[in-house]
């Protein structure tokens, strides 16, 4: 259960650093399309974009090989990266959700 247990940390850090990013990507997008100045957009979204490729490494990780979730709950794991305060939401409930499938293994 040690690797579920690490699989799960390095997810949770994931998850809340895109979360954090998109946000910022977001603020971004108002300076862009409200100020007319892209700047922001062309410095911070590829950042986004390849930490958000880590997070789907991390719940993939996690999700398919270690804790074996639905289809359908991987996918919306997957998501929560691209809608904001999502992935802080979700965080929660797989911190949860692994947390008592490791409870009940031991």
């Amino acid at each position: 259960m040690i690797d579920v247990e690490s699989a799960l940390n390095f997810y949770r850090v994931m998850a809340y650093i895109v979360g954090v990013m998109l946000l910022v990507l977001c603020a971004a997008m108002v300076v862009k399309y409200g100020f007319d100045n892209g700047t922001m957009v062309a410095v911070v979204g590829p950042i986004h974009g390849f930490l958000y490729m880590v997070y789907l490494v991390a719940a993939i990780n996690l999700g398919l090989i270690k804790a074996r979730w639905s289809v359908g709950y991987l996918l919306l794991v997957l998501i929560a990266g691209t809608i904001p305060f999502l992935s802080f939401v979700l965080e929660r409930s797989v911190t949860e959700r692994v947390r008592r499938r490791i409870a009940t293994a031991s």
